[in-house]
Order: structure tokens, then sequence, then C-alpha cells
């Protein structure tokens, strides 16, 4: 009798065994399917959870129609890829193509202080030591590396190939978007359910916590370095400061990994000042200080309250998903580590 039931105990575990490999190799399988499409996908469901208050009135305004509502937030989203793309394509080519040039030439140049500037009473002497001081070590740099970096030269012309990648995925993902937004109401009920079956009753109301969290983010970190780059490469283009395509971008991806955009705009400032009118220039360093500033008027009332994210996490999330998932990665990451810094927080004040 022992041996029939070992028999039977021993069959009933390869037979689990054989099931759950079955089901593991079809998840992996699957996986394996949908992993080019992965990050597109979940940035556009991150897109929808951060825009769905907006799309809630707005289908209220529009008497209950939920795929007109969706439909105008989408040609929203794309307008924000698209008009922004078209602004500084031109210029973001030519300065990457420049680059490129000049790396293979090694004749990268770093523009000296005008007279002007010099002659300024008071601080214009000053003016001259602080861009001595912030570009001397790059001219010795630049010079000793001159050979290498004309290795570097199509490796410049190839970042314009994952750029367009990039816009690429980001126009997939607001596409994608309006469809989880259509199917907004059923969307909460399936979240409601996943978190249950993941976490249980031990998190009450954790997809509300999570969704908050979303909100939070895109609108008070990512929205906000949107914000920034946009209105600093439409300064730089007015101005007339060569690349200001690769410049918005640098000023974004600074603001969203949290370090100050002033680092990088205030030498162009000093540059516009040294190479345009003395009008142009004054108003371009207003322009500048409005732009560095503007994230501490509209964080309070983008970030939403109750919704504390350490600066830290932000920044690892930033720079690992951008190392790890390249430029959308930049978008996704922050999202992601904060929502699992408030899970971990959620659990620790159940204890």
């Amino acid at each position: 009798m022992g041996k029939i039931n070992g028999e039977s105990g021993t069959k009933k575990a390869v037979n689990i065994f054989i099931k759950i490999s079955f089901i593991a190799l079809l998840f992996i399988w699957s996986f394996s399917i949908v992993k080019p499409m992965f990050m597109p996908t979940l940035w556009g469901m991150i897109i929808a959870v951060g825009v769905y208050p907006f799309h809630s009135k707005l289908k209220k305004l529009l008497g209950g129609k939920d795929k007109t509502s969706a439909l105008i937030v989408v040609l929203l989203g794309l307008g924000v890829i698209i008009i922004p793309i078209s602004l500084f394509a031109g210029s973001f080519i030519d300065g990457i193509e420049k680059l490129a040039i000049n790396f293979k030439g090694g004749t990268i140049t770093i523009p000296v202080i005008s007279e002007e500037i010099k002659s300024i009473p008071i601080i214009g002497n000053r003016i001259e030591k602080l861009w001595s001081f912030l570009t001397g070590d790059i001219k010795i740099i630049l010079e000793k590396l001159a050979p290498q970096l004309q290795e570097y030269a199509p490796k410049v012309l190839g970042l314009m190939a994952k750029m367009a990648m990039t816009i690429g995925q980001m126009i997939i993902s607001v596409l994608i978007s309006g469809v989880f937004l259509i199917n907004g109401e059923k969307g909460k009920q399936v979240a409601k359910k996943t978190f249950k079956f993941l976490i249980g009753d031990f998190v009450e109301d954790f997809h509300g916590v999570a969704s908050g969290t979303i909100k939070s983010v895109v609108a008070g970190v990512v929205g906000i370095a949107a914000i920034q780059g946009v209105l600093a490469g439409i300064g730089m283009l007015l101005a007339g400061v060569p690349g200001a395509g690769i410049w918005a971008v640098l000023v974004m991806i600074l603001a969203i990994i949290q370090l100050p955009p002033f680092i990088l705009l205030a030498p162009i400032a000093i540059y516009v000042y040294s190479t345009s009118s003395l009008a142009i220039g004054v108003i371009y360093i207003v322009w500048t200080i409005m732009i560095s500033f503007i994230d501490n008027l509209l964080k309070p009332l983008l970030m939403g309250r109750g919704v504390d994210i350490p600066m830290l996490v932000i920044l690892l999330g930033s720079i690992g998903g951008m190392l790890s998932y390249g430029i959308i990665g930049l978008f996704v990451g922050p999202v992601i580590l904060a929502l699992v810094y408030r899970f971990i927080i959620v659990l620790l004040e159940k204890e």
C-alpha cells in the first residue's frame, strides 16, 4: 500500500511539474513575442493613467462620448510630440552633423568671451574668470582627446537613427494610451483584481496608491521637464543658438534627473549675450532664469497632495531607465521606481 501511495505521489508531483513548466513556457514564449513592444506599451499605459483625469472631464463635456474624448486626447498627445519635433528637428540634425564633423576632424572649439562682456562694469571681469574656470579644463581635455574623438564620429551620426526610433516608440505609446483610455473603466477593474491577486488584502486600495503615484510623477516630473525643455529650445531657436534641438533635449534630461537646468542654460546665456545685441542678451537671460525656476511654481500644482517621492528615487529611476532602455526608459524609469517606493512605504506602514 505504501509503495502504491508513493508511486501515486510521485506521479502527481511529475504532473504538477509538467503543468507548471508548460505554463512557464507559454509565459516566456509570449513575452519573447511582445518584448519589442513592451516598453512602448508600458509607457502607453503610464500615459493613460496620467491623463485619465483630463479624459474623464473631457468625456463629461462631450456628453459621455468615451471614444471621442480618447481620440481628442490622443491627437493632443501626438501634437505634444510632433510640434516640438517639427520645431527642433532641423536644429537637432544640423547640430549632430556638425558635431560629427568636428569629432571627425578633431576641431571642437569653445567660444571665448567677447569684449562687450569683458567691458561690463564690476561684473565683466568676474564673468570672464568664471567662463575661463568652467571651460579651461574642457579645452585641455578636448585637445588631448581629439584623436580618440575622431573614432566616435559615426556613433554620433548613429544618434539620429536612435532618436528617430525613440520618436516612433513615443508615437506608438500615445496611440496605445488611447486604447487604454477607451477601456478605462474596465482597466480599473482589471487593476483592482490584479493587485488583489498579487498582494491580497494586505494593502487595501493599492491600485489607488499606484494611480496617484503615476499621475504625480508623470505630471510633476516628466511633464515639467518636457515644458522646460521645449521653452528652453524655443528661446535658443529665437536667439540663434547652434544646435538648439540638442540643448533642448539635454535640458529636459537634466530636469528629469532632478539636476538644475541652469547649469547648462547659464553658459548658453553667456554665449548668447556675448554674440548677440544687448537687448537680445538681456531678454534671453531673463528667459533662462524663468525656465530654471518654473518648476518651483509648477510642482506644487502638478505633483498632487500626499504623494511625496524622494528626489533620489527619481534620479536613480531616470538614470537607470535611460541606461537600460534608452530615451524612453528616461520617462518610464522614474515612474516604475516611484511606484515600487510607494509600495514598500505602504507595506511598512501596515506593519
